[in-house]
């Protein structure tokens, strides 16, 4: 112990163990725990058993089966679902037998036989409920009162059969249903008040039920029409309707909703097929009275619903009614053309006059935008055709301005029937939009719609009113910089609504461009007036990069269309073209943006792709523009964030001069190659003055492999001398200049072309020497060469191995 160190020190210090000894001490501590654990675990299982068997009598064990020690099976059917399943399969057999009975065996009996068996089995049947359920056998009384009602209605058949034989059919149907509907809601009522019985659940579903029919069959057996038993069937929902909403037994509700929502669908259809059908405007507004019938009942069942849900489907459904009827009556009592304006303003008049709860107020909103959807789509074909439309000029280039815009978008289309109001509605849902939507988060979208409807009606509007050429194509024009003025302006136009006013722009320029094609002046001038609206665009606005590309995209148009009114060939058309490339790499390099950088690039390459498009045909032509490419490419690879395009560069004028030599007519491989392969090697030699570590394949490989092979495929099949000569130096120069040099690249390209080349010129030896030889000469030189090979295995492997080295030391 130190001198320094105290007793007392000693004793208040605390030993911290090494992390190996403490882990071993606390894996021993867990096993003590966990072993200890389970013994309490085992001693309560214990106790558990012995309290049970103290409190419940053990069960017998029978020596004959042993106890089990898996886990006893489940019931698969509870108590109450079989009980159920039984006294609904006894209950529907003995309905069929009963129904066996009526029809087959009722003629076995006699008037008073019949009366007596079917009065007595009804009300036998009827009458045990009342037994069944005061001992409490409620679902067996369920049951036996399902049979009773079942055997009413076989009673009412057979009186029909028997003593209301000469009824007519549909009025004994009437009659009968009302009798029933009565019957058994009496029915039901009695067994709830009778003292000591609980309800049954049956009787007044199976009543509601049953009322469905006496309302309709009475309209018909009365020789009520297709109106009137419309109306019957409306009247009929709107009972089921009030029993749905006032009735609080729960199986009587969900029938009267289930029977509300039938009869209540084919009303509706039934009163809208003969609102689209009436011919005359009486017709008409009797079909549009049973839909504001069903819009009632609608609204009604909206003012009253207990859900918000199905408040605002029934609100929606009234309006929508509403609107269909009065569609119907305008359908037959105005112009075609003022249909749609006039249910628009009535989707809209309804969406101002909402009153009531929230919900019911959303379900008017919701079908005033359903009503303004559907006359937005009813214009959707006009719009298109005015768009689309004028692409057909592509066909009939500068044929003659046609008589107004209308005839202009319909060269190869028709227009819309009753569609010179489109405009109108356009705009009434762009009002509508742009001050009914207040929410922050759908405004935006709001605002981005109205613009689009506004766009769409400005568009079609000259086309709607047959307007003259001319203005269809200023009012065109004009709507270009509108949209783009806000940003010209410098206003904020921020997000989806400044994306969209750009991209309308874009759109509406590119039909004023098909629809200017029409005559030589118009395209001109549209061309020119589209390319400094652009360009104006951006140099001021915040979409730059997309009105930049337009831009020189109408410019590269401009070009053409100047060349084609000037008389020129297309391959002289394309040097014109070319101004628009120049342009845009001297506009790219004075750009602070990336983005629009980019598309100014990207622009200015697909203009020099139809530079070289239209001076295909002119092979001398097709060089020199591809070398202006070239030219204007390199330009752009000296900034040094496009070094890569260089490579394009040094493509292009490889291309210009193969083109050039084609039209040359030059035949000789080397005369393309050798343009390749030179600044091929020249680039490889920087290469490895600047990275010594380079390899020689990576440097000089790709050069010299243009060459060499395209060469040494020409002189197999050559039969002169001279370039199998040549090519024989060429190998053998670049195989010493790779001995010479340790590189593997010039050494193993050179030699194999020189091997193969002397293979080439001493194969006629070869094949003469082998024809004097006789025929046993090669398979014995062969077993010679196996037998030496074999016999100095081991050295020409060491051989192998180090030429192997030798080559992997070389770069």
């Amino acid at each position: 112990m130190p001198s320094g160190v105290t007793r007392t020190t000693l004793r208040h210090m605390t030993y911290f163990p090494p992390p190996a000894e403490e882990l071993r001490f606390l894996d021993s501590e867990l096993r003590q725990l966990d072993a200890r654990r389970a013994q309490l675990l085992a001693r309560r299982a214990w106790l558990i058993t012995m309290v049970q068997q103290t409190v419940q009598p053990a069960p017998p064990v029978w020596p004959s089966r042993p106890a089990q020690s898996g886990p006893s099976a489940r019931p698969e059917a509870t108590a109450p679902g079989v009980q159920n399943v039984l006294l609904l399969l006894g209950g529907v057999l003995l309905t069929i037998a009963a129904m066996v009975f009526t029809l087959v065996s009722w003629g076995h009996l006699g008037i008073a036989g019949r009366s007596l068996v079917l009065g007595a089995v009804t009300l036998a049947v009827l009458g045990a409920p009342v037994a069944l359920l005061r001992r409490g056998l409620r679902s067996t009384a369920e049951s036996v009162a399902g049979l009773g009602l079942a055997l009413t209605v076989l009673d009412a058949y057979a009186l029909h059969e028997v003593v209301f034989t000469a009824a007519d059919g549909t009025t004994y149907a009437a009659a009968a249903s009302t009798a029933l509907a009565a019957l058994w809601a009496a029915y039901g009522t009695a067994l709830t008040a009778l003292p000591g019985s609980a309800a049954l659940r049956l009787p007044h579903p199976a009543a509601l039920a049953v009322a469905q029919l006496p309302l309709v069959l009475w309209t018909v057996a009365l020789g009520g029409g297709p109106l009137t038993v419309t109306a019957a069937v409306l009247l009929t929902t709107a009972f089921d309707a009030v029993v749905a909403l006032r009735v609080s037994e729960r199986p009587v509700c969900l029938v009267a909703v289930v029977c509300a929502f039938g009869t209540g669908g084919w009303g509706v259809l039934a009163a809208g097929l003969l609102c689209l059908g009436a011919a005359g405007p009486s017709a008409a507004a009797r079909a549009a009275a049973l839909l504001l019938l069903a819009a009632a009942i609608a609204l009604g069942v909206a003012r009253f619903a207990p859900r918000p849900g199905l408040a605002t489907g029934m609100a929606t459904t009234g309006v929508l009614c509403v609107v269909a009827g009065l569609g119907g009556v305008l359908r037959v009592s105005v112009p075609g053309d003022w249909v749609v304006p006039a249910c628009l303003a009535c989707g809209i008049a309804l969406l101002a006059a909402a009153r009531g709860p929230a919900a019911v107020r959303r379900g008017v909103a919701l079908a005033s935008g359903v009503v303004q959807a559907g006359a937005v789509l009813w214009a959707v074909p006009a719009v298109g055709v005015t768009l689309l439309g004028p692409v057909a000029w592509l066909r009939h280039i500068w044929a003659g301005a046609p008589a107004d815009a209308r005839a202009a978008v319909t060269v190869d289309a028709f227009w819309p029937p009753y569609a010179v109001t489109v405009p109108l509605v356009l705009l009434a849902v762009a009002a509508v939009l742009a001050t009914a939507v207040r929410g922050e988060e759908r405004r935006p979208q709001a605002l981005t719609a109205a613009l689009t409807l506004t766009w769409a009606a400005g568009l079609v509007a000259p086309t709607a009113l047959e307007l003259p050429y001319l203005v269809g194509l200023l009012i065109q024009g004009l709507t270009v910089p509108a949209l783009l003025a806000p940003a010209l302006r410098g206003a904020a136009l921020r997000g989806a609504v400044a994306r969209t006013a750009t991209g309308l722009a874009l759109l509406t320029s590119l039909g004023l461009a098909f629809l200017s094609l029409a005559t030589e002046p118009a395209t001109l001038g549209v061309l020119a007036s589209l390319t400094v609206v652009f360009a104006v665009a951006a140099w001021r606005g915040p979409q730059a990069p997309v009105s930049a590309a337009a831009a020189l995209g109408w410019a590269t148009a401009l070009a053409c269309a100047v060349g084609a009114s000037a008389g020129w060939q297309p391959e002289l058309v394309a040097l014109l073209v070319l101004v628009v490339p120049v342009a845009a790499a001297l506009l790219a390099a004075r750009l602070d943006d990336s983005v629009t950088t980019v598309t100014v690039e990207v622009t200015g390459a697909v203009a020099g792709l139809v530079a070289i498009g239209l001076a295909v045909a002119d092979p001398p032509l097709l060089a020199l523009v591809l070398s202006l490419c070239g030219v204007i490419v390199a330009g752009t690879a000296v900034r040094p964030d496009r070094r890569d395009v260089g490579y394009a560069a040094v493509a292009l004028f490889v291309l210009a001069a193969w083109v050039r030599l084609a039209a040359w007519r030059v035949g000789l491989p080397e005369a393309y190659t050798l343009p390749v392969t030179v600044p091929a090697l020249l680039v490889g030699a920087l290469r490895r003055r600047r990275d010594p570590a380079a390899s020689s394949w990576t440097a000089y490989g790709p050069g010299l492999t243009v060459t060499l092979l395209p060469s040494l495929a020409t002189a197999w099949s050559d039969v002169e001398w001279t370039r199998p000569l040549l090519l024989g130096a060429a190998g053998l120069l670049l195989t010493l200049l790779g001995a010479r040099y340790r590189l593997r690249a010039p050494l193993v390209l050179g030699g194999s072309v020189l091997a193969l080349v002397t293979l080439h010129e001493l194969a006629p030896y070869l094949v003469q020497m082998t024809d004097a030889l006789p025929r046993w000469v090669p398979p014995a030189l062969a077993g010679l060469l196996l037998l030496a090979l074999g016999a100095t295995y081991e050295r020409r492997l060491r051989d192998v191995r180090r030429v192997r080295e030798v080559l992997g030391r070389m770069n």
